[in-house]
């Protein structure tokens, strides 16, 4: 439940008075600490509270920016793209980090219970594009969804795929990870009759030009259902990933 449905079923319950929900609402919608605006109704307006971006940050604007989110009740703090060095000065400094090294980032709280029967699948062409696949995964984890993953089931291999084509069939939607052609993409929109997001990754030969290779044969696919989100952009892809799997869950419970 959002804090604004919070505040109402409380004012109705006559555990508060208008006044004083009135002045809730007021409380301002972000806090500026100098080098950031953290903004606190995030969750109110997209029912997913802020996360932050690691790369470019010190150690201490991490911290801050943490801290700020503690004092507002955020529960699990997701730190994408968050170096190694980065993750030991913080825990230096004190703070609940757990940090996962595949996909470079950091939890700060608990990641919650699943919702729903129905998975997330997180697939990659290969074991190189595992980094972006866990970004991915860990977005959708920290976002309460259910995750099963898929790794190294590319096209040169298809009956590596095809082994777990019952997993891919009751999937809720599946998010294609892969590099060099992209052509996963394609072959798991040709099977499944969910939504299939495609991350092109930046791995790949000199011609596949950091994943600008993959982007366009997966822009390109003539399989239906394919949406497609930028170069490495795991984040980006388990966000929307939960987005549809919430709207799928919240239809069944219907």
């Amino acid at each position: 439940m959002n804090d604004i449905k919070q505040i109402l079923h409380e004012l109705h319950d006559n555990n508060i008075t208008v006044e004083e929900a009135y002045l809730k609402l007021k409380e301002k919608p972000f806090e500026d600490i100098g080098y950031a605006k953290v903004d606190l109704h995030r969750k109110l307006r997209q029912g997913v509270s802020e996360v932050i971006y690691g790369a470019g940050k010190t150690p201490e604007q991490i911290a801050g920016i943490i801290n700020v989110m503690r004092e507002h009740n955020q529960n699990a703090i997701l730190i994408t793209r968050l170096s190694r060095e980065a993750y030991e000065e913080l825990k230096r400094m004190g703070c609940d980090i757990e940090y996962h090294a595949d996909a470079r980032a950091g939890i700060s709280g608990t990641v919650p219970t699943p919702e729903g029967k129905k998975a997330i699948i997180v697939a990659t062409g290969g074991t190189s594009d595992i980094p972006v696949a866990e970004e991915a995964a860990l977005t959708a984890e920290v976002l309460g969804n259910r995750v099963s993953r898929l790794y190294d089931v590319g096209v040169a291999g298809l009956h590596r795929m095809l082994s777990h084509i019952d997993e891919i069939m009751n999937a809720s939607v599946i998010i294609a990870v892969a590099g060099m052609e992209g052509a996963l993409a394609s072959v798991l929109g040709g099977l499944a009759d969910c939504p299939v997001i495609a991350v092109p990754t930046s791995i790949g030969y000199g011609a596949s030009f950091g994943g600008l290779s993959a982007l366009l044969a997966m822009l390109n696919s003539c399989a239906s259902g394919v949406t497609v989100v930028n170069i490495d952009n795991g984040f980006g892809a388990g966000y929307f990933a939960s987005m549809i799997n919430k709207i799928r869950t919240e239809g069944e419970s219907n």
